[in-house]
């Protein structure tokens, strides 16, 4: 089984880049306080995610599902990325789209309540690969509840492709992620031995475990998908795969815009991804 290179995790305390090195529109030019994640960057990461899941899901046929609004520009560079790879290498991944638009943020805020307000049938979907790429992973809640509808439909298999994760004490612990790097030490003390475990503190910056064996991978992606609710991990354990995720970012916990990244649905027409500025946020306050 492939295993992903690590995301890139952006510290606590990066301060950007000034935005008169960057092309930034001039409407923005008051709204932005620093460019965090140039263009560039972006699409080179998203070159590399690219490769990680050709190594993990080539041969597969798959539907890549995009999670509108906020992912079609990562989903369509993706994809760019994917059908050049399948062009030019021996390994190729035949492939079909579709889309689903969630809604979850009120200003700058996850409300908790997420809806689905557009999308094809997802009962296509039935016996499928679905590969799900997604812009941002802020609280999890979207990612969960998104993962709990699409199980309904029973899908072959669904994995997930998020540009960035981002680092926050709202968290309800849903992280993308192959190998549980971040979890924070002694949340799966007694997993393996079928302790009922409830919702461990936030995550936050951690420690990265050594490789484990897939066992215990299964053990603790079973704990993280039920996190927040509590559950017995032995009876759960056999009922449930590790998941091929694959993570842009880490960010800290900031509200970022552009790429596609939205704040009332401004600034999705920004290359970089910037942080807004407390102006920017008064000034297109819904």
């Amino acid at each position: 089984m492939a295993t992903p290179s690590p995301c890139i995790v952006i510290g606590d305390d990066e301060q950007g880049y000034d935005l008169d090195l960057f092309c930034i529109p001039k409407h923005y030019a008051d709204d932005l306080e620093k460019v965090y994640i140039p263009h560039g960057l972006i699409m080179d990461r998203t070159e590399r995610l690219a490769r990680e899941i050709m190594k993990g899901m080539g041969g597969h046929h798959i539907v890549a599902l995009c999670v509108l609004k906020g992912g079609y520009k990562f989903f369509a560079d993706l994809l760019d990325y994917i059908k050049a790879l399948n062009r030019n290498s021996d390994k190729s991944i035949p492939m079909t789209v579709d889309f689903i638009r969630l809604k979850s943020y009120c200003n700058d805020q996850s409300t908790g309540d997420i809806k689905v307000i557009g999308g094809d049938d997802l009962s296509t979907l039935t016996g499928k690969n679905v590969l799900i790429v997604e812009d941002i992973i802020d609280t999890g809640k979207t990612m969960k509840t998104l993962l709990s509808l699409l199980k309904q439909y029973n899908p072959k298999m669904v994995k997930v492709a998020s540009l960035l994760v981002k680092r926050t004490p709202r968290s309800v612990g849903y992280r993308p992620d192959f190998c549980p790097k971040t979890i924070k030490k002694g949340i799966a003390s007694r997993a393996d031995s079928g302790t009922r475990v409830t919702a461990p503190p936030a995550l936050g910056r951690a420690m990265c475990f050594n490789p484990v064996p897939e066992a215990k991978l299964l053990l603790i992606w079973t704990m993280y998908f039920h996190y927040g609710s509590g559950v017995n991990l032995a009876a759960e354990s056999h009922r449930l795969t590790p998941s091929f995720q694959v993570v842009g970012f880490e960010v800290p916990d900031k509200f970022v815009v552009g790429y596609a990244l939205d704040y009332n649905e401004y600034f999705r027409d920004l290359n970089h991804i910037c942080v807004i500025s407390e102006t920017g946020k008064q000034k297109y306050k819904a």
